[in-house]
């Protein structure tokens, strides 16, 4: 039986001070601040004749709270950036504190929004991680994805249906003021094909059907709306040419898949590319949660060794394969990059039943294993 655990996203907010949580839409934002924050003033965006009220009038936001003791919680703030003038104000000039939730960062930013300057602490909240689940199964996680309500379904794809009919090609398109839906929606599926590989502009416009120009805002539009993220190279050279093609990955791996139309299975290629996204979405939400100033890249030759991601300094180096025995061809790129890096810990993460050394240099770890000590906080010290 699937169950959701605790969220492991802590928010301790000091008296008079605010934040903002950022995060995906669906990735339980409002359900965790309504738990964490019972006794607060509670503004619902998404509910219309509220957004027509304030959307209409600011000014009501210091008319109504300026002389309110309770933390102020404002949904998807986005929708009504001219609200953050007055919070603005209200911070300044009253004892107000306010903790606001978005899904878009991009709408703010076009209409030259007031971010508060530093005023209010930021956080964000990923898609549901291993420790937050019971009943977790690797397979069918490459298929439903990491959102609450998806994890949960049933019948994942049809609410992956909606997700994707709904919210990305409808909501997005209009947010971003895109004018070819039909291009975003293709879009959206070369992006999906092509998650975790080297960037190339060019391609996907070709794939598209649209110029490198507007495939380079496209991808913009989704890291703005918290949908994906780039993982850059690792660039200090030392005797090998390497690769400086940044990589980009969806923020969901089930979202992924079903965008790319993929059933990944064990054994298959597309299990092993998810599977290596999957752990890019554990160490995102690490980021997150506990470590914000983690470096987190990649490493790769003209020459093809490559390692999956580069943590800190070269303080762990990890190659994910989805892989149930690992064998020497797995660990190419970990000798490569050792050859020339002192590097604390080499990691390759499987499927393997159980943690052994390869070379005296390499730990092979079952992915439960890895993921346990990477959140107990003994891999990063």
């Amino acid at each position: 039986m699937k169950i959701i655990k605790n969220r492991l996203l802590n928010i301790e907010l000091p008296p008079k001070r605010s934040g903002f949580l950022w995060g995906p839409r669906k990735t339980g934002k409002t359900f965790w601040i309504k738990r964490r924050f019972d006794d607060c003033e509670f503004i619902d965006l998404l509910k219309t004749e509220v957004f027509a009220d304030y959307a209409s009038k600011p000014s009501l936001l210091r008319e109504r709270y300026q002389d309110s003791q309770k933390l102020i919680v404002i949904d998807e703030i986005q929708m009504v950036p001219d609200l953050l003038n007055e919070i603005h104000w209200l911070i300044e000039n009253t004892d107000a504190s306010f903790f606001m939730t978005g899904s878009s960062a991009r709408k703010l930013r076009r209409k030259h929004a007031n971010l508060l300057a530093g005023r209010a602490w930021r956080y964000t909240m990923a898609p549901l991680t291993f420790l937050e689940t019971q009943g977790f199964n690797i397979e069918q996680v490459m298929i439903s994805g990491l959102l609450p309500p998806h994890f949960l379904s049933p019948d994942p794809i049809q609410d992956l249906r909606a997700y994707v009919a709904d919210y990305l090609k409808e909501e997005i398109a209009a947010e971003a003021v895109i004018q070819n839906i039909p291009s975003f929606a293709e879009f959206l599926r070369v992006a999906a094909l092509t998650c975790g590989e080297l960037l190339n502009y060019t391609n996907v416009g070709r794939e598209t059907g649209v110029s490198a120009k507007v495939v380079r805002n496209y991808f913009q539009i989704l890291e703005d709306t918290f949908l994906g993220h780039r993982i850059q190279p690792w660039r200090k050279v030392r005797k090998r040419r390497l690769i400086e093609t940044e990589k980009f990955y969806l923020f969901d791996v089930g979202l992924t898949n079903y965008l790319a139309r993929r059933t990944p299975k064990i054994g298959t290629p597309e299990f092993g590319h998810s599977f290596e996204h999957y752990i890019l979405m554990e160490l995102k939400a690490y980021q997150a949660y506990r470590n914000p100033e983690l470096d987190i890249r990649y490493w790769r030759t003209s020459t093809g060794f490559e390692v999956d991601f580069i943590l800190g300094d070269m303080d762990v180096a990890l190659e994910v394969k989805g892989s149930q025995r690992v064998h020497t061809g797995h660990t190419r790129g970990l000798k490569a990059l050792l050859e020339e890096h002192r590097v604390k810990r080499a990691i390759l993460i499987s499927l393997d039943r159980q943690p052994r050394k390869v070379d005296s240099h390499i730990e092979v770890l079952p992915w439960q294993v890895f993921l346990e000590s990477l959140w107990s906080g003994e891999l990063i010290t």
